[in-house]
């Protein structure tokens, strides 16, 4: 809220306090002084009980020499208390003898005007319409200065929170682990802002716009803070969710008056987080799309590569959803540059563990290659979660230091699922251990496999046991192969549970689901069908780095639809043949596999491994 706003505020505040004091005043001063009728103060007078009488108008008021009891109505009841001091009303009839009689009896007599001057009554009359006249002109001026949200205080202003030159970020890109590309990309920005003369040199000029894209948690916002911590220049930090109002041209107005400080404090940067709160593709709203985030959008457009020029300020914005940014946002002179962050090798994960592992006491075991290997896929805010998982166990269990089995416990945690404390029949705890058994021998048999690095039938999340694989090193490329035998290791629970117990139960829901998404987008994405062929169908919006369908829609005949759900019935149906042959042909280490989970409940790779070495061929 903007200053004359809480200048007003306050001053309401403190008119209204003077006013009730005031009010309360006259209210005791009231109180204190009893009515009574004329005949009641004549008869006072001749008992010699006044003291001082001022009159004022017909009215008249004073003292007695000592109090006196006055009988009252309040709220229809006679109430009598004594008082010291009165009023009374003079009759229509002059009283001629009441100033003799006053001086006689040494009464101290006193008066009040009753009249008003006329420059006062002036005054009175004029307060009400230079009220209405101040409130009119502060309406105007507000108006006619910010626009239309200029009336509702400061909704124009953009809020957004700056560093100046003089202040320092507490992240800079040593504390980044990993992403040295990026961070090269972003250093060349920072040296730019500090000596544009190296750059104008030769003709080069840098780009107005760095476009941070990658999954959630991968380090973008914190990329950015690392710049604000390198660079020696004012910088700007605001969420995209923040220009968006109910009310129209508000958005607008917050991007106008961000641009309009960074370019009173240039060379400067300014950092838009979630730009796709504000920067979707337009023509996509109600009305035919001309809403109130498409307004703030084209203010943002404008203010980046408009008629109005600038070289020394440049926009930092980080998405995670790049495939809904309108094209305007993405074209040169705007965004040109994009910074792809992807989710780090085992080798940036080590770094960032390192990173994390600063202000935690470590124990001398640690090995940090063996948990970054045992991590695939997790982000930097996923490693920086399992680092604190770890510190909160070792604090729970009164530990000195993290261990390396305190890390070990985390990582599961963060991969299984928090184990649960359930009461399981013997039935189902048996129908769990062969259910995980399953899984856990097919995956074992089949070659180019990840290798398993636990399996629990603990209950773990949602699920009631988990059988855990992990690869040896990060994958970017998955052959055909490698998908069938996914599909099979996921099917072999299903089978194990169909040969043993002669029916399947609902424990393979999220197995089957899993295994229908692979073989789809084994058909539909990567033509991996010879039937289909080398052709992508779209069969829903896909998210780039989720992995997973956001809207329905599609784009092809029902015979395509029919033949594309043929090919995946029959990738799910090889897999499973296969996983019913493994089992079948293995059922003595089945049941071994299955035996020792409901002894031991939880059994890692090297166990498993023990389990099947006497009946493994050579």
């Amino acid at each position: 809220m903007n200053q004359p706003i809480w200048r007003t505020i306050l001053f309401m505040m403190v008119a209204a306090t003077l006013f009730n004091i005031g009010y309360g005043f006259l209210q005791r001063e009231a109180a204190q002084h009893a009515e009574i009728s004329y005949s009641r103060f004549r008869s006072e007078l001749a008992e010699n009980n006044l003291k001082s009488v001022r009159f004022k108008g017909v009215g008249a008021s004073g003292e007695f020499l000592k109090k006196v009891q006055v009988t009252e109505t309040v709220q229809g009841r006679e109430v009598t208390r004594e008082v010291g001091a009165f009023t009374t009303t003079m009759p229509a009839a002059a009283d001629p003898s009441l100033l003799a009689e006053l001086a006689a009896r040494k009464v101290e007599i006193s008066a009040a005007t009753t009249e008003t001057s006329p420059f006062t009554a002036f005054l009175v009359s004029l307060l009400p319409w230079l009220l209405i006249i101040g409130v009119w002109w502060y309406i105007s001026r507000a108006a006619r200065t910010q626009g239309p949200a200029g009336m509702m205080g400061g909704f124009a202003k953009s809020g957004a929170r700056m560093y100046g030159s003089g202040e320092k970020v507490d992240v800079t890109f040593e504390d980044v682990a990993g992403m040295e590309n990026s961070k090269l990309e972003l250093k060349e920005i920072v040296d730019y802002l500090k000596d544009p003369g190296q750059f104008r040199r030769i003709g080069g000029k840098v780009p107005k716009g760095v476009l941070l894209v990658g999954p959630p948690g991968t380090g973008k916002t914190l990329l950015a803070r690392a710049v604000a911590g390198e660079a020696g220049v004012n910088f700007f930090t605001i969420s995209a969710s923040q220009f968006i109002e109910m009310f129209v041209g508000v958005g607008a107005s917050r991007v106008r008056d961000l641009f309009a400080n960074a370019k009173k404090g240039a060379p400067s940067i300014i950092f838009i987080d979630e730009l796709d709160a504000v920067g979707r593709s337009r023509g996509t709203g109600f009305g035919g799309g001309h809403d109130e985030r498409e307004q703030t959008l084209n203010q943002l457009l404008s203010e980046m590569d408009g008629f109005d020029q600038h070289e020394e300020v440049i926009v930092l914005a980080a998405t995670n959803r790049p495939d809904v940014l309108d094209p305007a946002l993405l074209r040169p002179g705007r965004f040109d540059r994009h910074v792809v962050i992807e989710r780090p090798d085992w080798r940036d994960r080590e770094k960032i563990l390192r990173v994390h592992s600063r202000k935690v006491a470590l124990a001398d075991n640690i090995d940090f290659v063996t948990i970054a290997k045992g991590t695939p896929g997790m982000t930097g805010a996923d490693l920086e979660s399992l680092v604190n998982e770890a510190a909160i166990l070792a604090s729970r269990e009164n530990a000195a230091a993290v261990t390396m089995a305190h890390l070990e416990q985390a990582k599961d945690k963060l991969l299984m699922g928090g184990e649960r404390k359930m009461v399981i029949s013997d039935s189902e705890k048996r129908l769990t251990a062969y259910h995980e058994a399953g899984h856990t021998l097919v995956a074992r048999l089949l070659p180019g496999t990840d290798p398993i690095h636990k399996v629990t039938i603990i209950p773990r999340g949602m699920a009631l046991g988990v059988t855990q694989q992990l690869p040896e090193d990060d994958r970017y490329h998955y052959p055909r192969s490698y998908l069938e035998n996914r599909i099979a290791v996921a099917l072999g629970g299903r089978a194990a549970e169909r040969l043993v117990f002669g029916e399947v139960s609902t424990g393979a829901q999220s197995d089957l689901k899993m295994v229908t998404d692979l073989a789809e987008k084994m058909v539909c994405q990567w033509g991996m069908s010879e039937k289909i062929g080398p052709v992508v169908y779209t069969r829903g919006e896909e998210h780039p780095f989720l992995g997973r369908k956001l809207a329905e829609e599609k784009g092809f005949s029902e015979a395509m639809a029919w033949r594309i759900d043929q090919e995946i019935t029959a990738l799910v149906r090889h897999g499973e043949e296969v996983a019913d042959e493994l089992v079948r042909d293995n059922r003595d280490r089945l049941d071994a596999l299955a035996t020792a989970l409901q002894e031991e409940e939880t059994l890692d790779g090297s166990r498993v491994d023990q389990i099947l070495r006497p009946a493994s061929p050579d």
